[in-house]
């Protein structure tokens, strides 16, 4: 391994056995909880508690086989970098109100997610179609668009990670001392481990800082294994187990998000290839953006087949890329493995979901911020003129104005607001929309 150096391995140099899985551990403890959140938030809203360990079971499973499609790519499908799959929180309000419409139809748990498959496996088509057109749409992804959106979701994941920091979402202890003396032990371990000059230490620092800080957890006795106990010992993939069916009239708000998302994830494999020092213009680098909304699309098809939710690339891997230097495609393989035995064998992926959630925030709000700090470093690999300045200013007013007061778009229309409930959408929307009708007079000089 290369010493005082930002990338310990390339895309396409081989770590050994042992070094792959302790840099895939650290991708796994990274985006593990945000895999099976929107499961957990859509199950418990729709009351469908008896159904999430399996439909966790089958969120893993599938981000497992997705990640494998994108790191080795067959033929036009795939990305070829360490881009971890996941079910993406861009569809959560919308399914929602899907569920909630079947439901209020008098239909059962079955027929909810036999229409939430439906629809979410037709509309996977659409980014299918839309990866085919990307490369001829280049006055839409640019580093100013690009550079937006992902500078908004990592702002947005900030939020997550200081949430889990203080103790998680609804918890009766948010805030108290223990929670965030727990998260900063984690967070300064990791930042300490991560200035050092052994390559080795680097590349182990999330995953120690994380033991660690569940052993302190264990300690003080707020890490318990009891539920792990009660986990079923393996779940098998079984196409549409509940059936399908497909509902217009619900299914426009998630098609549009299908469209939307294409966006976000030629965010994320921007600011992917940006980390493992790649190019973020030419040929090359417009292939991986379209191979990556083809696995993008064909994969969120694939999570519909098998019970579970719309997959997208996620942006938390690429701040452990940032932070590793292991920028090699296939240390995928190792986390794509690992997720499918998590998917087949809950009673392993339940040791992870026992982790305190300060000790998540703690190893995970900096990698969080990082991401945003690569959104900064595009947008200014340009110079920023008065055009790009009111775009920027507009587009991160409108999306972070969005996060921080959610209330705001909650009078409009259903198909209206599942659109803007998104920061993500809502900033790469308006800078979109902005580039287009905004004319660059420098190109037209």
């Amino acid at each position: 391994m290369k010493a005082n150096s930002d990338i310990l391995f390339a895309l396409d140099e081989i770590p050994t056995v042992k070094q792959s899985i302790t840099a895939a551990m650290q991708h796994i403890l990274a985006c593990f909880v945000g895999i099976i959140t929107p499961t957990l938030i859509i199950g418990a809203a729709l009351g469908l508690q008896s159904e999430v360990p399996y439909l966790i079971s089958m969120a893993l499973f599938v981000s497992g086989v997705s990640t494998f499609i994108q790191a080795k790519t067959f033929g036009p499908l795939g990305c070829g970098l360490i881009a971890v799959q996941g079910t993406s929180f861009a569809f959560v309000s919308a399914l929602l109100v899907a569920g909630f419409a079947v439901k209020a139809k008098g239909g059962s748990k079955e027929e909810i997610l036999a229409t939430i498959c439906g629809i979410c496996f037709v509309g996977a088509f659409i980014e299918i179609i839309v990866s085919q057109f990307i490369d001829k749409v280049k006055r839409i992804i640019t580093p100013l668009t690009t550079g937006i959106v992902i500078t908004t979701i990592g702002i947005s994941l900030i939020k997550v990670g200081i949430t889990d920091l203080a103790g998680g979402f609804g918890s009766e202890d948010f805030g108290d001392m223990p929670n965030l003396m727990l998260g900063l032990f984690v967070l300064v371990l990791i930042i300490a481990m991560n200035v050092s000059a052994n390559p080795w230490v680097r590349l182990s620092a999330i995953m120690i800082g994380m033991v660690a800080g569940s052993i302190l957890a264990y300690a003080l006795g707020v890490l318990s294994f009891t539920n792990v106990l009660s986990q079923p010992l393996f779940s098998l993939p079984l196409p549409f187990k509940y059936g399908f069916n497909f509902d217009i009239d619900i299914f426009l708000p998630v098609a549009l998000i299908y469209f939307l998302t294409a966006l976000e994830t030629s965010g994320d494999i921007t600011a992917n290839c940006l980390f493992c020092r790649l190019p973020i213009k030419g040929d090359s680098y417009f292939k991986r953006i379209k191979g990556g909304i083809l696995a993008d699309g064909f994969n969120s098809a694939m999570a519909a087949v098998f019970n579970t939710f719309p997959n997208t690339t996620f942006g938390q891997n690429n701040a452990v890329i940032q932070m590793t230097g292991v920028a090699s495609r296939h240390v995928g393989y190792y986390i794509a493995g690992i997720l499918v035995i998590l998917g087949l064998f809950p009673i392993v992926g339940g040791v992870l979901q026992a982790i305190p959630k300060p000790v998540l925030g703690g190893a995970t709000l900096v990698m969080f911020a990082t991401i945003a700090v690569a959104g900064i470093k595009i947008l200014a690999s340009e110079p920023i003129d008065r055009r790009k300045s009111l775009i920027i200013a507009t587009s991160l007013g409108a999306g972070l104005g969005i996060l921080m007061v959610p209330e705001a778009v909650q009078s409009l229309p259903n198909l209206l607001k599942n659109i803007l409930s998104s920061a993500v959408t809502t900033a790469g929307f308006t800078a979109i929309v902005m580039s287009l009708l905004i004319p660059d007079k420098a190109k037209e000089d």
